[in-house]
C-alpha cells in the first residue's frame, strides 16, 4: 500500500511538470505568433537570454486625456496597467496614434517610479497591408489559386519576381504580368506588424506597474464656431460657442478627459519629418457651460466637465459656452482709400455702407470669458418669427474686456457718394484737395454713420462741416447722424504733405 502511494504521488509530480513545460510552450508560441519578438531566437542567443517579451494594449488602459491646440496637434496622456517579469524585458505598447511624434515620446511608472528604468525606445510602423506584404515575398515562392472553365479550383506555385506598378509571377518559364485569381502567402512576415506601436527595452525591478505614456500627435485639431441669435430691436443677442473638434490621428480614445488649448503656440518647423455676468438668468447659463476656462502659461485653457470618446475619423461637437441678454450696437461705415489724396478722381459711383455689431466681452454684458479664434454667425428673426441669416465673421482670441466687432455686409438701404471738388499740386509732394461725401438713408429709421478716411502721410484738416476724431496718425473719422429717408452732406477740405 505504501509502495502504491508512493507511486502515485511520483506520477501527480510528473504530470505537474510536464503541464508546466507545455504551456511554457504554447506561452513561446504565442508569442512568435504575435510577429514581434522571437523568442527561439532568445534561447539560442546568450546575449538575449534575460530578456523576457511583454505587451499591452486598450484593455489594460486605466485612464486616457487629450490636450487638443490649434495648431493640428494633440498630447496625449495614456494610464495603463501593466504586468512585466523581473530584469530587462521588451515592452511593446499597442495602439498608439498613427500620427505619433517618437521625438516626444515620454514613459514613466506611476505605481514604482525607481523600479522601473528605459534602455532603448523603437517606434516601428512598418504596417501590415497587401503590398506592404506582397513586397516582402518578392523573390520568394507563393501559391496562386484560380478557377477553371467548368468552376473548379486549381492551384499553381509562382516565384514573385517584382512589386512595384503590379504583381509579377514566374510560372515554368513564362512571365505573367498579374493573375487573375487568389494569391496565398505562407506565412505572415515577422517585421510587419498590424498596428503603429512603441517598443522599449526596458530595466525592471518590479512586478506590476501603473505607467503614463505621453507623446504629442498630428491629425487632431479643433476650432471654435459661434451662433449668434439677434433681438428683432437689434439691441441684444444670445450667444451659443460650439467646439468642433475632428481626430483624423489613427486611434480612438475612450472616455477621454478632453482639454483644449487657445493661443498661438510657438512650434518649430522641422526640415523634414512624417507624417456676467450682469442679470441672474444670464449668470446661471454661463455657469452651467460644459467646459471650464483657465489661464494657463500664456494661453487659455478650456476642459470639458465630462468625459467623452473621439472616434477614428470623426468631428465631434461640444457646447463652450453660452449667454443671453448680451447687449450689442449696429454700426455702418463708410469708408474711403489713401490713394485718393494724390490725385484728382473721376466722379465715384454710389458706394455701399458696410454693416457691423459690436459687444463688448466683459462680465457685465452677461459675458467676460476668453472667446477662441472662429466664426460667428449671425440669425436674426423675421416678421414671421423665423430665423433668417444675416452673415457671418471671423474673430480672433479675444480676451474679457476686450470688443467683439463683426462684419455683417452692406447695407442695402444706405449708400454713401463721394465727390472731389477741388485737387490742387502746390508742390511735388504738397496736395491740397475738397471732397463732398452724401449719405442717403432709405430705411425707415435713424441712423449713424461713420465716415473713415484713411489719408496718407502728413495731414491736416482746413474746413469740415462735421467735426472729426483723430483715431490715428493715418485716420480722420466723422460720425454723421442721418434721419429716416434722409440725407446728409459732408464736406471738408484737406492738405497733405507726402
Amino acid at each position: 500500500m505504501r509502495n502504491l502511494i508512493l507511486t502515485l504521488t511520483l506520477c501527480i509530480a510528473t504530470l505537474a511538470i510536464q503541464a508546466e513545460l507545455q504551456n511554457v510552450e504554447i506561452g513561446s508560441e504565442f508569442v512568435r505568433g504575435s510577429g514581434w519578438y522571437d523568442f527561439d531566437k532568445q534561447l539560442t542567443d546568450p546575449l538575449k537570454a534575460s530578456i523576457n517579451p511583454g505587451e499591452t494594449t486598450l484593455a489594460d488602459q486605466t485612464d486616457v486625456a487629450v490636450t487638443a491646440y490649434n495648431n493640428n496637434r494633440a498630447l496625449i496622456r495614456d494610464r495603463r496597467s501593466i504586468k512585466l517579469l523581473p530584469g530587462e524585458v521588451t515592452l511593446k505598447f499597442m495602439d498608439v496614434a498613427a500620427q505619433i511624434k517618437p521625438e516626444t515620446v515620454s514613459l514613466k511608472s506611476l505605481s514604482s517610479p525607481g523600479n522601473l528604468l528605459i534602455l532603448e525606445q523603437n517606434y516601428e510602423f512598418d504596417l501590415m497591408s497587401p503590398k506592404a506584404l506582397m513586397d516582402k515575398y518578392v523573390g520568394k515562392q507563393v501559391r496562386l489559386i484560380n478557377k477553371s472553365a467548368d468552376y473548379t479550383f486549381f492551384e499553381e506555385t509562382a516565384t514573385l519576381l517584382g512589386n512595384n506598378d503590379g504583381p509579377i509571377y514566374q510560372i515554368g518559364g513564362d512571365i505573367y504580368l498579374g493573375h487573375p485569381g487568389s494569391v496565398v502567402l505562407p506565412k505572415l512576415p515577422e517585421e510587419l506588424i498590424a498596428k503603429p506601436s512603441l517598443i522599449w527595452l526596458l530595466e525592471n525591478h518590479g512586478t506590476d506597474h501603473e505607467v503614463e505614456v505621453t507623446y504629442l500627435t498630428g491629425g487632431i485639431s479643433w476650432k471654435a464656431d459661434y451662433v449668434v441669435t439677434l433681438a428683432q430691436d437689434e439691441k441684444t443677442l444670445d450667444l451659443e460657442g460650439w467646439v468642433t473638434l475632428t481626430n483624423e490621428s489613427g486611434a480612438t480614445y475612450n472616455n477621454a478627459q478632453l482639454k483644449l488649448v487657445a493661443g498661438d503656440v510657438n512650434i518649430v518647423q522641422e526640415l523634414r519629418g512624417r507624417g456676467g455676468f450682469g442679470g441672474g438668468a444670464a449668470r446661471m447659463a454661463m455657469k452651467a457651460a460644459p467646459m471650464r476656462e483657465e489661464s494657463f502659461a500664456e494661453y487659455h485653457l478650456y476642459s470639458l466637465a465630462r468625459r467623452t470618446t473621439i472616434k477614428q475619423n470623426q468631428t465631434k461637437q461640444v457646447s463652450l459656452l453660452r449667454a443671453s441678454g448680451v447687449q450689442v450696437a449696429k454700426a455702418y461705415e463708410f469708408r474711403g482709400q489713401g490713394h485718393y489724396y494724390a490725385q484728382p478722381l473721376q466722379q465715384h459711383a454710389p458706394e455701399k455702407v458696410g454693416v457691423f455689431l459690436e459687444l463688448k466681452n466683459e462680465e457685465k454684458n452677461q459675458l467676460g470669458m476668453p472667446l477662441p479664434a472662429g466664426i460667428m454667425r449671425v440669425y436674426q428673426q423675421d416678421s414671421d418669427g423665423m430665423l433668417q441669416f444675416s452673415g457671418e465673421d471671423r474673430i480672433k482670441h479675444t480676451p474679457k474686456d476686450e470688443t467683439v466687432r463683426l462684419r455683417l455686409g452692406n447695407a442695402f438701404d444706405v449708400v454713401g457718394e463721394r465727390v472731389q471738388t477741388e485737387f490742387k499740386r502746390i508742390a511735388n509732394n504738397f496736395h491740397e484737395s475738397a471732397y463732398t461725401i452724401t449719405l442717403r438713408n432709405h430705411k425707415d429709421t435713424a441712423i449713424t454713420i461713420d465716415v473713415v478716411e484713411a489719408i496718407p502721410g502728413d495731414w491736416k484738416i482746413l474746413e469740415e462741416s462735421h467735426p472729426h476724431v483723430k483715431k490715428d496718425a493715418r485716420t480722420a473719422i466723422f460720425t454723421i447722424p442721418v434721419p429716416a429717408d434722409g440725407e446728409v452732406e459732408l464736406s471738408y477740405r484737406v492738405r497733405v504733405t507726402f
